[in-house]
């Protein structure tokens, strides 16, 4: 017998019991469903047994773990499904591509029509599963063994991944005779997956997934057009170069071609940036250019290079950070546990912004204010401003695309622009990098560098971020004139060198450790890269250092 310890009170269970069946003892006192266990700080599986005393605490599919196991369960269901309906003889691929809201877009390759029926039977295929209950099956295979079993099923994008594994032993899922590989927890049956829909979508099928804060239902799919098309025009790049998953980017690095596919992606993005400059100009009347996008998007540095595209067609642009409207920190609004909320439109003095602008479009002249964040208060220092002829003001800032945050100008004098770090490649055809992820590291790594914050910190703090970007940014996105993908293709191996010390520095026991810990996993996918030739005005540098700008 083992002595395990749940909320300070110990029970025994015979050595071997698995977690799961201790679980279900204690399912009735929790509204969601347990997904995993955490064991002396260490985060299992279900199917895993009990093997010495351990203490033990739950994670719910309410739970970021727990819902992105979720996740990953219901895409080997999805393909599960997908191979026996349609046969997998006649599958060339199916890749998980990207999310869209709640959904997430999956591409398929081969002699396979994604007609209405087809889609019925996979939904149909999908719950079958689901009620049978069939167990997920971890096996550790020798590395050899387990790139044959995927060479067997036609992954060659997994045979390309494990080249670059360190370990000689990988973990392979088994799903009624289908194997898959997946990056992080899977839950121990089928039968925990009971919220999905699967429906066309374009040229590929969109999986519908219940959200972390609401695990048990399904929410309503909105389309996001603008969002799409800017996502599969970074898949498209992508294939371009040659780059589809982290196996193909470590090729080109191994293959000495990290040189050429940095001046080629940064190539492309000013490519964009020029197209958005020209957008601009031909609009004609254009005096607001208004910058929005979540955290670590990269908005300062594209601010400056759209600025230096706008000064090619004779306009003279001037930055403007919303920031400097922030109200004085004792009128800052605070959030529900009593912290400052420098997320919510509140927390910026719009009626000063709006009075400020308008006077500006009049012809008049404007002291504009600088925000000491150290001080906590707004000050003048003599910066002021007039309009002329070919003057443009390019604000940035996370309110930008709400129409609140610039109610009294005019829409035709502003041009909205929505920026944000789309991940553009897969770890593999299967496991999808989040965007959340890229943006955390290189804020992790900019505010490490320019702020002295720990990881432990960032990592601390950025489920309060997420929350003010779900609540005052992705609402807006569609409204923007144009996006703007500011993802570079390599930036995941540079910014490996300057994340993993930052991510040792955080210890076992401490909230953020499991965090921590899963980004570490993540990055060792990557061979790094020195950034020692990333250009001075790449996005990439606002984040490492060596910038051009000011950022």
């Amino acid at each position: 017998m083992v002595t395990v310890t749940i909320d300070g009170i110990e029970k025994q269970y015979g050595e071997g019991t698995t977690y799961e069946t201790i679980v279900k003892e204690y399912q009735s006192r929790y509204d969601d469903t347990i997904a995993l266990v955490s064991v002396n700080g260490k985060i299992k599986e279900l199917f895993k047994k009990v093997k010495n005393d351990c203490e033990v605490s739950f994670f719910t599919l309410g739970d970021a773990v727990g819902h992105k196991t979720y996740v990953r369960s219901a895409v080997m269901l999805l393909i599960k499904a997908l191979r026996d309906v349609a046969g997998a003889e006649k599958l060339e691929k199916v890749k998980v591509e990207f999310a869209i809201g709640p959904g997430y877009y999956c591409s398929v390759k081969g002699d396979v029509k994604l007609e209405e029926e087809l889609i019925r039977k996979v939904n149909q295929r999908m719950r079958e599963l689901a009620e049978a209950d069939l167990p997920v099956v971890k096996k550790s295979y020798p590395l050899q063994e387990a790139m044959e079993i995927f060479r067997k099923q036609k992954m060659k994008d997994k045979e390309k991944l494990f080249r670059y594994r360190r370990s000689s032993y990988v973990n392979v899922y088994c799903l009624d005779g289908y194997y898959d590989y997946y990056y992080g927890y899977m839950l121990p049956s089928t039968g925990y997956i009971k919220y999905f829909e699967v429906f066309g979508y374009e040229d590929g099928l969109m999986l519908l997934l219940p959200e972390q804060q609401t695990p048990n239902k399904l929410p309503v799919m909105e389309p996001r057009e603008k969002l799409f098309q800017t996502l599969k025009q970074a898949d498209e790049w992508g294939r371009m170069m040659g780059i589809d998953t982290v196996g193909d980017l470590n090729d080109q690095i191994c293959q000495g071609n990290i040189n050429d596919m940095i001046l080629v992606q940064e190539a492309l993005q000013e490519r964009r940036i020029g197209e958005i400059a020209e957008d601009i100009v031909n609009r004609g009347g254009v005096k607001f250019v208004m910058i929005a996008g979540p955290s670590s998007s990269g908005k300062t540095t594209f601010s400056h290079r759209l600025s230096i595209q706008l000064r090619t067609y004779g306009l003279t642009p001037h930055p403007i950070a919303l920031d400097d409207y922030f109200v004085n920190r004792e009128k800052t609004p605070k959030d529900e546990n009593g912290q400052y909320n420098f997320e919510c439109l509140e927390a910026i003095d719009i009626e000063q912004f709006n009075k400020d602008m308008t006077d500006l479009l009049a012809g008049k002249t404007v002291e504009l204010p600088s925000f000491n964040f150290k001080t906590g208060t707004r000050e003048y220092k003599g910066n002021f401003k007039t309009l002329g002829p070919e003057d443009v003001l390019v604000i940035e800032g996370i309110h930008g695309l709400n129409d609140a945050t610039s109610y009294a100008l005019p829409n035709e004098s502003k041009y909205k622009i929505y920026i944000s770090a789309l991940t553009s490649i897969n770890i593999d055809e299967h496991n999808r990098i989040p965007t959340t992820d890229g943006r955390l590291l290189r804020r992790m790594v900019r505010d490490a560098r320019t702020r002295g914050t720990s990881a432990k910190r960032t990592i601390g703090m950025w489920s309060s971020v997420r929350k003010g970007e779900e609540q005052y940014i992705f609402p807006f996105q569609e409204s923007a004139d144009a996006m703007f993908n500011s993802v570079l293709i390599y930036e995941l191996a540079v910014l490996k060198q300057y994340a993993e010390p930052l991510l040792f520095g955080i210890s076992r026991g401490e909230p953020e450790y499991y965090e921590a810990k899963r980004l570490l996993k993540f990055l060792e996918y990557f061979i790094g890269v020195s950034s020692d030739n990333l250009p001075k005005n790449s996005i990439c540098r606002e984040f490492v250092g060596g910038s051009c700008f000011q950022v």
